[in-house]
């Protein structure tokens, strides 16, 4: 039975269909904002996946061209792979949701969301967000919602709630919010260094209007919610675990784990593995369980001792930071490079400078973004944590990380008219033991400064951890947690900033949920780290940004010109344009507003090209020297190209003091001459001087 539930929200109406379409899903919203229109939809497989020991959720964020009244480019003219922005939408739409499925549930779910209108006063992405909320909420598959998320953004420290999509891209503040009824349950921003306390303030305030649209979403599902299906439980048998226990004592399982070495410790859980594996070898079910059992097990250990001894498996405090070390230019020839290391994570980045031409083309829903000056890849290749696998190309994680480094540097990036440059790093992961992205912003950020860019100010992150117990006010923060934390805990709370403010945060939790005084203590806490990493490890290794650029990166010089003279300078065809580049060896970028960059790595022929192009936009007039090309003899002169298409003529009695018997006594065709302009006439005809008293005099002229 169809039925349509609307709100207001951020001044607009929200609107969601139910039963209007897609009815073979478990669950379908049929989405409205303004004129924004999402099909969410949540669907289940009717049985679980056998040999997995995981939740296999998978989330789509799909973006029609259609939606903004677009034809896909290139040949196919068919949307293809998700684009970047869809990626990291369905990563931002998967973290808060998939804690509230059981952890136990092996069923494949797929959460897809469909955007078949786009209305740049309401973003897509929060649209599809509430409807995968509603989708799976109204299902009939387990799942322990409702959820909702509010987006904040901030221009002249007003905050907005569900921006626009201006807004979004204009504010200071680019913050996405995810609740349950009583906790935030994930946080994802990019900022223009903004104070912890104001962070704090549009967090919750975005966790407020969360509790609207839970009350929403409840309403929906009195009408039209579903019963959740039964499901067969993947869940270890505590019997196991008990007789485990005796075979390895929780004593012995500690020894394995609390060491401060990452193949240490795997070699330890090997040989345990082993020990209850031959122990159980007349019991197929718990042999085919052994290795999550193991896993279990060893995050009840790690997760105890944290908690109730505050000791960390590598024997840190619980604000410690592991080995800090930093370095510049380890790479030869390329425009800037550094490599960070904080204990067993180690990320060497390198930077690439190259005119604003090289930004990356953008072909997405938003009007707005067109190009991507700016841009931080991240790899993360199997040998940084001892595996082996073949290469597949970046994969959402590594999508993801990139991204968030990337948000985590943009606040302190120069100007397109400060620096010319598009500009691109690369994180290579040579060892990984917990949160490369934030030893990549570390890294990308000395990068940055080796290469030469004129950044405004240091940005370095790091993430803090959680263990909780069994009440709200019982847990434990851990700054700088390493792999094994982040897997045995409750939460990864990447922060990265300046001195002065927060620029990007990334939270992702395994609960349901986080109180206030853990969100404030987490932020607090990753300030005192950042500042102790700068101190302590960046600065000593680079302080500033380099004066000069590294001298294997073009440079670049601009000039401004008449914005009705481009045609001139490109010529028929680009005739004239390319004449100059082949002539120089230069690129030549001219915008629409009439700014020339030239862009090489011989600054002598960067200069040539400048003045050629000078030459062909100003105009010539009475008095000026110039210096032009012979093109043409005649028995009465010789005749000077000034500028393209440009000629003026040196009569005879012009070419010397002397008297001169014939043209090619003193010029031949190809001779490069300076000459005075003597004449312009009303037809254009200009007349032009070789004497060398004309040339002198005008020289003394300048002088004085």
């Amino acid at each position: 039975m169809y039925k349509s539930f609307s709100m207001e929200l951020g001044g607009r109406t929200l609107t969601v269909d139910v039963g209007r379409v897609a009815k073979q899903a478990n669950g379908a919203a049929f989405m409205h904002y303004g004129e924004t229109t999402v099909l969410s939809t949540a669907t289940a497989s009717d049985k679980p996946r056998d040999g997995i020991d995981f939740f296999p959720l998978s989330v789509e964020f799909e973006e029609k061209m259609y939606s903004v009244g677009k034809i896909p480019g290139g040949f196919n003219k068919r949307e293809s792979k998700p684009s970047e922005n869809a990626i990291l939408t369905s990563r931002v739409i998967d973290r808060p949701m998939r804690p509230l499925f059981p952890k136990d549930y092996r069923n494949d779910v797929t959460l897809n969301n469909l955007v078949m209108s786009v209305d740049p006063e309401c973003r897509p992405e929060l649209v599809g967000m509430l409807g995968s909320a509603i989708a799976a909420c109204i299902s009939d598959i387990p799942f322990d919602g409702p959820c909702a998320m509010t987006q904040m953004g901030m221009i002249d420290g007003e905050l907005i709630v569900n921006p626009s999509q201006g807004q979004w891209k204009a504010g200071d503040l680019k913050l996405t919010v995810a609740s349950t009824r009583e906790k935030v349950i994930m946080i994802e921003a990019g900022a223009n260094e903004v104070p912890e306390s104001k962070m704090i303030e549009a967090i919750y305030r975005a966790h407020e209007v969360n509790q609207d649209i839970i009350r929403f979403i409840d309403r929906i599902v009195a009408e039209c919610g579903k019963p959740k299906h039964s499901y067969e439980s993947c869940a270890i048998p505590q019997e196991m675990f008990y007789e485990m226990k005796k075979i390895v004592t929780p004593e012995e399982m500690e020894t394995a784990v609390f060491t401060d070495d990452k193949q240490t410790r795997e070699e330890n859980i090997r040989v345990v593995t082993e020990k209850l594996a031959e122990a159980f070898a007349d019991k197929e079910d718990w042999l085919n369980s052994l290795d999550e059992a193991v896993y279990q097990y060893e995050k009840k250990t790690v997760r105890k001792m944290i908690l109730k001894d505050h000791k960390r498996p590598d024997g840190r405090e619980i604000t410690q930071i592991r080995p800090l070390a930093a370095e510049v230019d380890i790479i030869p020839r390329v425009h800037g490079s550094a490599m960070f290391t904080r204990g067993q994570t180690q990320i060497c980045n390198v930077c690439t400078l190259a005119p604003l031409s090289e930004q990356q083309k953008i072909d997405g829903l938003d009007p707005n973004e067109v190009a991507k000056r700016y841009m931080h890849h991240y790899n993360f290749p199997s040998y940084s944590v001892g595996e082996t696998k073949p290469s597949r190309g970046p994969g959402r994680r590594e999508i993801g990380h990139g991204a968030l480094a990337e948000r985590a540097l943009l606040p302190v990036l120069p100007d397109e008219t400060e620096f010319p440059y598009a500009i691109r790093t690369v994180s290579e992961t040579f060892e990984s033991n917990g949160s490369t992205s934030m030893a990549s912003t570390c890294a990308s950020c000395m990068s940055l400064m080796a290469a030469g860019v004129p950044i405004k100010k240091m940005v370095a992150g790091i993430s803090c951890g959680l263990v909780t117990g069994d009440t709200d006010d019982d847990f434990v923060l851990l700054t700088d947690i390493q792999g094994l934390e982040d897997f045995f805990g409750d939460m990864d709370f990447k922060v990265t900033g300046t001195e002065d403010g927060i620029t990007a945060i990334q939270m992702d939790i395994k609960i349901h949920g986080l109180t206030r005084p853990i969100v404030e203590g987490a932020i607090s806490r990753c300030r005192e780290a950042r500042m102790y990493i700068m101190e302590n490890c960046m600065k000593p290794a680079i302080s500033e940004p380099r004066k000069e650029l590294s001298k294997y990166a073009p440079k670049i010089d601009q000039i401004s010109i008449d914005p009705q003279k481009i045609g001139d300078v490109v010529g028929k065809q680009g005739s004239t344009i390319n004449k100059i580049i082949e002539e120089t060896g230069v690129k030549i970028d001219i915008s629409e507003d009439g700014m020339v960059a030239i862009a090489g790595t011989d600054q002598a022929m960067i200069d040539k090209a400048k003045s050629i192009i000078k030459g062909i936009v100003t105009d010539i007039e009475p008095g000026q020297i110039l210096t032009g090309k012979v093109v043409r003899i005649m028995n009465f002169g010789a005749f000077v190209e000034l500028k393209p298409k440009k000629d003026g003529m040196v009569h005879i009695s012009r070419l010397s003091d002397r008297r001169v018997e014939k043209v090619e006594d003193v010029v031949n065709i190809g001779d490069t001459v300076t000459v005075k302009v003597l004449d312009v006439d009303k037809m254009g005809k200009i007349s032009l001087s070789m004497k060398p008293g004309d040339l002198v005099k005008k020289d003394k002229h300048d002088k004085e």
